[in-house]
């Protein structure tokens, strides 16, 4: 079974060459629009993209100063703020290739990832950052310099990125041509950047991806025509991670402003001050905005949850309409509007009253929780890719969207049905292998461009639906085959107090789960059940919460065929982190480090 995405194949095909040079048209054509706007002391601060490309050449001309030549790599470990754009262009402004490091990456595999990158030069974010580096530094023999965001240089091995913007400087007045000759020799087979990724498990394995990567998804998106250069994008997600790197990728092309910000604690009050047109973000997000919303309302109860409740029936009603392509009319265009004053209105206001979609990726985003958004009249589409695809190669569209799907194919990608179910992709976002690993390229990437994603998923009309990672499917001792992923979505969208389940039962005779608590969901819970004050460890051993959870997963089993239900499950006493290694930076659950690290409560569950 195959499928293309092949509209607009003319503009698909003439692309620039470069993320450099597509960097330069955007300034050519909008030099004095607002490019970025960022923290600054108690407010925001701007710069144009006439701005941007002084500050990335003098980045840019600094990095030549210091020996960086094609395809050199230089590492970036830093969280999403401005700085991490200016230097990643210009990294690239030269054809050099930016080295991706999660700046809550251990010492060990921050080594690991600088010496199999053999990295040149790594900007750090601050002291901690740096520290990390210099404790392996013996194992780094290419490294040369670090250059520090937020902290002081050492007059020897550290510089600080104002002493590396006033080198360049130096070097453009000797050389006024030094960072244009260098971008002159960039073309789409450039390595523009390495992202290490461990996935769901595993060393850090760098994914080799050219210039041409970037320049396809943002010329493949802007072809969409869902995004326009009086869009306004608010931007959180980490910029080590590809989801991040393709926005910028496609803001490049298409032009709209961005305010950036990785700090997640901000993201509520941010939306309310910088009030975006769209914002992209992992499932994590929007489950915990629907979870905060519903568990506020049913802990206040009374007439405020009975007009909440009505509210939404009318909602799921329109929003139904809406997915057939009709509009509601007569009594129910009434009462929608009604209940948008009453109730829906107040949860837009919050996300800042002017998006127009929201986009989810990363992980699979639960139906109920896209549908309960659409109800509110919100629209949160849905995509798909991987690190190896450069992020995006599948995505709803605003006037094209299908619940429970990640969209159509990008113009320009391919896509096919494997035998045993896995997707396999063709097409511009697809990487050129795995660094240093060849025998793992070869695995995964055929002769003919083929790329095989690991999923299993079906196509519907063009839309593909993912039901599950191909190595992560259940096999009882029965032999019936579970989706574990298909439970962990339903459970979470019936259960708002949850952060995170893991599903288990491979090679056992039924399936248990690891649960555990989001913080700020099970701590209003507590206030309004007699428990107010308690401990988090402790609410999660309590009966009575124990009880709240048994009724979810008795909800959740009912929705599910007998052989997938979950007949026993445990409620950790802390919650899933990045730090502690049970989740990947972009928050997915690492299962085989979960179901390691937790191995004797899955067994007690057995006994």
């Amino acid at each position: 079974m195959t499928a293309g995405a092949i509209d607009n194949a003319e503009l698909i095909n003439d692309r620039p060459p470069s993320i450099g040079r597509m960097f330069l048209t955007r300034v050519e054509q909008t030099p004095d629009r607002e490019a970025f706007r960022y923290p600054s002391g108690t407010g925001w601060s701007s710069l144009t993209w006439r701005q941007m490309k002084d500050r990335v050449w003098h980045i840019s001309a600094g990095l030549l100063s210091l020996g960086i030549d094609n395809e050199d790599r230089v590492s970036i470990a830093a969280s999403t703020r401005v700085e991490w754009v200016l230097v990643d262009l210009a990294i690239n402004s030269i054809g050099a290739a930016t080295t991706t490091v999660y700046p809550s990456t251990n010492p060990e595999d921050v080594s690991h990832i600088l010496s199999d990158s053999d990295t040149k030069v790594a900007v750090a974010e601050d002291q901690e950052q740096v520290s990390k580096i210099l404790e392996h530094k013996d194992q780094l023999p290419e490294l040369t310099k670090i250059v520090v965001m937020d902290g002081n240089g050492d007059d020897d091995m550290v510089i600080t990125l104002d002493q590396l913007e006033q080198l360049g400087r130096e070097l453009l007045e000797q050389t006024p041509a030094a960072v244009d000759d260098a971008l002159a020799k960039v073309g789409p087979e450039t390595l523009a950047t390495l992202v290490y990724t461990s996935g769901t498990g595993g060393r850090p394995k760098g994914v080799r991806l050219v210039n041409d990567n970037w320049v396809y998804e943002g010329v493949a998106v802007d072809a969409l025509n869902i995004l326009s250069a009086d869009d306004v994008q608010y931007q959180w997600l980490p910029l080590s991670h590809v989801f991040g790197k393709t926005l910028q990728a496609i803001q490049l092309r298409v032009g709209f402003a961005t305010a950036i910000d990785g700090n997640l604690d901000h993201i509520v009050d941010n939306l309310g001050v910088v009030k975006p047109t769209f914002m992209a973000g992992a499932p994590r997000i929007f489950e915990k905005v629907r979870a905060k919303v519903i568990t506020g309302v049913e802990e206040e109860g009374g007439l405020k949850k009975k007009i909440f409740d009505w509210a939404f029936g009318v909602g799921f009603k329109v929003s139904e309409l809406r997915q057939a392509g009709k509009e509601p009319s007569g009594l129910l265009a009434f009462q929608h509007g009604l209940a948008d004053k009453l109730v829906f209105s107040k949860i837009k206001a919050r996300m800042g009253g002017r998006i127009r979609f929201f986009i989810s990726g990363s992980a699979k985003l639960s139906q109920d929780v896209s549908e309960w958004f659409h109800a509110a009249d919100m629209l949160v589409l849905e995509g798909y890719g991987l690190t190896e695809t450069s992020a995006a190669i599948f995505v709803n569209l605003p006037e094209r969207n299908r619940f429970g799907t990640v969209g159509p194919a990008l113009p320009g990608t391919e896509v096919k049905i494997a035998n045993d179910g896995e997707i396999l992709v063709r097409g511009g976002a697809v990487m050129r292998g795995y660094h240093n690993l060849p025998e793992l390229t070869a695995d995964t990437l055929t002769d003919d461009g083929w790329l095989h994603t690991g999923d299993i998923g079906e196509l519907e009309d063009g839309f593909l639906r993912i039901t599950d990672r191909k190595k992560d499917l259940i096999k009882t001792s029965g032999g019936k085959y579970i989706a574990p992923l298909k439970v962990e979505v339903i459970f979470k969208a019936v259960c708002p107090y949850a952060s995170q389940i893991v599903v288990h039962g491979d090679g056992r005779n039924y399936c248990t789960a690891l649960i555990t608590l989001d913080p700020d969901a099970i701590e209003e819970w507590a206030k309004h059940n007699n428990l107010g004050g308690t401990p988090y460890e402790q609410l999660t051993q309590s009966p009575q919460v124990r009880q709240m959870v048994q009724e979810r997963v008795d909800q959740l089993n009912a929705r599910l065929d007998r052989w997938e239900t979950i007949k026993k499950f445990e409620i950790l006493p802390h919650d899933l982190t990045i730090e502690s290694g049970d989740l990947t930076p972009s928050m997915k659950v690492k299962r085989k480090a979960v179901e390691k690290r937790y191995m004797d409560v899955l067994d007690g569950m057995y006994t």
